[in-house]
C-alpha cells in the first residue's frame, strides 16, 4: 500500500514556471555607444563587447593594499556573515521541507502502573494493581497526490535560489562601497592638499601686499582683504578633515572593524591606477548575472510554486498509517508469543465548506504572483537604467576631466601673471584675489574630476553583476549524508 501510494505521488497541479525573457534590445542607451571615452589626461578608457566581467574586478586598480583591504572586509563584515547565515537557514528549511516526501517511523514505549477499583458485587480483581509494558512502531505517510508538498518544496528551493543572490549581491555591494570609499578617502586627501597649497599662496600673496602696505603702495584695504580671503580658505579645510576622518570610520566599520582600530593603510590618487579596458556585457546577458533579477526571478518562481500548494490544499488528502507493537503485564514477556498487536488504516479527507477560506487564499497567491512578476520587471529596468546611467558618465566623466585640467592650467597661469603683476604694481588687487579663487576651484574641480572616473568605473562593474559567477566559492558546503534523512 505504501509503495503504490508513492507511485501515485509525482504530479503536481499548478502552473510549471518558466524563465522569463530577457527584454528584446541590443544596447543600452540610445543610438550607439561610442568604442572609447575621450583620451583625458592621456587616459582613454575602451568599451569591450561581450567581454566577460572578472570576478576580482577591483584588483584592475593595481592597488595591492586596496586588495588587502577588500579580502578582509569578505572575510570580517558582519553584513556579509548575516547574508551567509540567511543562505543556510533558506537551504536547510528546503531540506526539512523534503522531509514530507518519506514516511514518518515512531518508536515507542509506555510503561503503566494501575489499580483496578472493586465492583458492584464487591468483588476484587487480582491481582487488583498490575504493570502495562506497551512498545510499538508506528508507521504514517501522506502520498503527495497533488504535489502540495513538490509545490512547497519548489517555493523553498526557489526562496534559497533568492537568499543566494542576495548574498551575492551583499558580497557585489561590500566590494564596491569599499571601493568607492577608498577613492572618496584619495578625493578627500586631494582636496585637503589642494587646499592646503591653495592656502600656502594666500599666505605668500599676504606677505607680498604686507610689504607693498609698508612701502606705502597699496591701501590697508587691500591688506584686510586679502586676511578676509586668507581666513575664509583656511575655514574650508577643517569640513575636508572631518569628511577624512568620517570616511575612515566607514572604511572601518566595511572591514568589521570598531573605529579604534583603523587600518594603517592610506590611499590617493595616484596610488590607484585607472583601468583602461572596461567590459561591457550584452543586455541579453546582464538578465542572467545581475543578482538582484535573479533574486527577483527566483522570487516569481516562488511565489508561482505557492499557487500549485494553494490548489493542492482544496483537493483530496491521503493518508495511510500502521502500527505494530506489543502489549504485556511482564516487561520479560513484552515480545513473547500472543502479546503482539497491529493496525493498518487509510483515510481520505476532502474540504467541503471552509467558508471561502481556501479560494481566497488561491486567489491571493495569484496576486502575489503578479505582485512578484511586477517587481521582477521593475528590477530589470533599474538594472538597464543603472548600466545607461553609468555608460553615459562615465563618457562625460572623461570630457570632463579634460576641461578641468585645462581649467587648472588656466587658472595657475592667470595666478602667476596675477602675481608678477602685483608685484610690479601694475594690477589691483581684486583682479588678483579673482585669478586665486578661479585657482582654487579649479584645483578643487580637477581633484573631484579625476576620483568621479574611479567611483564611476566601480560602479560599471557592479552595474554589471559584479563578476560573481567567475569567483570560486571560498566555502565547500558539507554534503548531506544519509543519516540527515532519520533526523
Amino acid at each position: 500500500m505504501l509503495c503504490g501510494a508513492m507511485l501515485l505521488s509525482g504530479c503536481a497541479v499548478g502552473p510549471d514556471f518558466e524563465r522569463p525573457e530577457a527584454p528584446p534590445v541590443s544596447g543600452y542607451t540610445v543610438g550607439r555607444l561610442p568604442p572609447s571615452t575621450a583620451a583625458a589626461g592621456g587616459e582613454a578608457q575602451r568599451f569591450h563587447s561581450g567581454r566577460d566581467v572578472p570576478g576580482e574586478w577591483w584588483s584592475l586598480f593595481r592597488s595591492e593594499a586596496l586588495k588587502a583591504l577588500i579580502a578582509e572586509a569578505l572575510a570580517n563584515n558582519p553584513d556579509l556573515q548575516a547574508a551567509q547565515a540567511a543562505l543556510r537557514i533558506a537551504r536547510e528549511n528546503t531540506a526539512a521541507q523534503r522531509g514530507a516526501f518519506f514516511p514518518s517511523v515512531d518508536a515507542s514505549f509506555a510503561a503503566t502502573r494501575q489499580k483496578l477499583p472493586a465492583d458492584i458485587s464487591g468483588d476484587v480483581p487480582s491481582p487488583s494493581t498490575f504493570n502495562v509494558f506497551t512498545g510499538q512502531v508506528s508507521v504514517s505517510y501522506t502520498p503527495d497526490v497533488f504535489g502540495a508538498n513538490l509545490r512547497s518544496v519548489e517555493s523553498l528551493e526557489a526562496q534559497a535560489e533568492n537568499q543566494r543572490y542576495q548574498l551575492e549581491a551583499t558580497h557585489i555591494t561590500l566590494a564596491t562601497n569599499i571601493v568607492l570609499a577608498v577613492v572618496q578617502e584619495a578625493s578627500l586627501r586631494g582636496q585637503i592638499a589642494a587646499t592646503e597649497r591653495i592656502i600656502k599662496i594666500a599666505r605668500d600673496v599676504l606677505d607680498l601686499i604686507r610689504r607693498q602696505r609698508t612701502l606705502g603702495q597699496i591701501a590697508e584695504a587691500d591688506v584686510v582683504a586679502q586676511e578676509a580671503a586668507l581666513a575664509q580658505i583656511e575655514q574650508a579645510l577643517p569640513p575636508l578633515q572631518r569628511q577624512l576622518e568620517q570616511q575612515r570610520h566607514l572604511l572601518t566599520a566595511l572591514m568589521g572593524r570598531l573605529p579604534s582600530q583603523q587600518p594603517t593603510r592610506k590611499f590617493t590618487l595616484e596610488s590607484l591606477r585607472l583601468p583602461r579596458d572596461l567590459p561591457l556585457t550584452l543586455p541579453s546577458t546582464l538578465i542572467s548575472q545581475r543578482p538582484d533579477i535573479r533574486a527577483a526571478e527566483a522570487n516569481v518562481h516562488s511565489t508561482s510554486a505557492l499557487i500549485g500548494v494553494a490548489l493542492a490544499n482544496r483537493l483530496p488528502n491521503f493518508t495511510i498509517s500502521a502500527n505494530d507493537g506489543s502489549t504485556a503485564f511482564d516487561i520479560s514477556k513484552l515480545f513473547s508469543p500472543h502479546t503482539g498487536f497491529w493496525t493498518v488504516a487509510g483515510s481520505v479527507v476532502q474540504p467541503l465548506f471552509r467558508g471561502g477560506t481556501l479560494f481566497h487564499r488561491e486567489l491571493a497567491a495569484r496576486a502575489a504572483f503578479d505582485q512578484a512578476e511586477a517587481q521582477y520587471r521593475s528590477t530589470v529596468i533599474t538594472a538597464f537604467q543603472n548600466v545607461a546611467d553609468v555608460l553615459t558618465a562615465l563618457r562625460t566623466d572623461a570630457i570632463a576631466l579634460d576641461k578641468a585640467i585645462a581649467a587648472e592650467r588656466a587658472a595657475a597661469r592667470s595666478l602667476d601673471i596675477a602675481r608678477q603683476r602685483l608685484q610690479l604694481g601694475d594690477i589691483s588687487y581684486l583682479l588678483l584675489l579673482n585669478a586665486q579663487q578661479t585657482y582654487q576651484q579649479a584645483l578643487i574641480s580637477l581633484v573631484q574630476a579625476r576620483a568621479n572616473r574611479f567611483a564611476d568605473t566601480a560602479a560599471l562593474f557592479q552595474a554589471l553583476g559584479g563578476g560573481w559567477w567567475n569567483r570560486p566559492n571560498a566555502q565547500p558546503e558539507r554534503p548531506a549524508t544519509i543519516a540527515d534523512f532519520f533526523q
